[in-house]
């Protein structure tokens, strides 16, 4: 599927996510079967929207939108003026579901700094 890599560990950033902003880490099920996910925050600047994920069961369902309709609005309760993302470019499939749901590309370079070793 292609959605983490080996330098993150989602299981490492759920925990660390269920300590700051529980609320915006949302799992969507169905009869104890996860269907999808996905982990926002807000640092008071902008959101940022991680790991937004949908088993391939319920795709093409809708679920995706609406767990992301549910961050927009989650993050719009408490103020937040933007929300963004990122993408692998070699991702087209994603790039269009965003596009469809009115994101666009922002003129800027992402970077990072590793400061704790998974």
């Amino acid at each position: 599927m292609g959605l983490t890599r080996p330098w993150n560990d989602p299981f490492r950033d759920i925990e660390r996510k269920l300590t700051q902003q529980p609320e915006l880490f949302v799992v969507a099920e169905c009869e104890g079967e996860i269907l999808g996910t996905v982990m926002a925050g807000f640092e008071g600047h902008r959101g940022w929207m991680n790991y937004l994920a949908v088993s391939p069961a319920a795709r093409g369902t809708g679920l995706g939108r609406r767990l992301v309709e549910h961050v927009e609005v989650a993050l719009e309760r408490v103020g937040c003026p933007k929300l963004s993302l990122q993408v692998r470019s070699s991702n087209a499939e994603v790039l269009k579901f965003y596009e469809h749901l009115g994101y666009g590309v922002d003129d800027v370079i992402s970077m990072g700094k590793r400061l704790i070793a998974d």
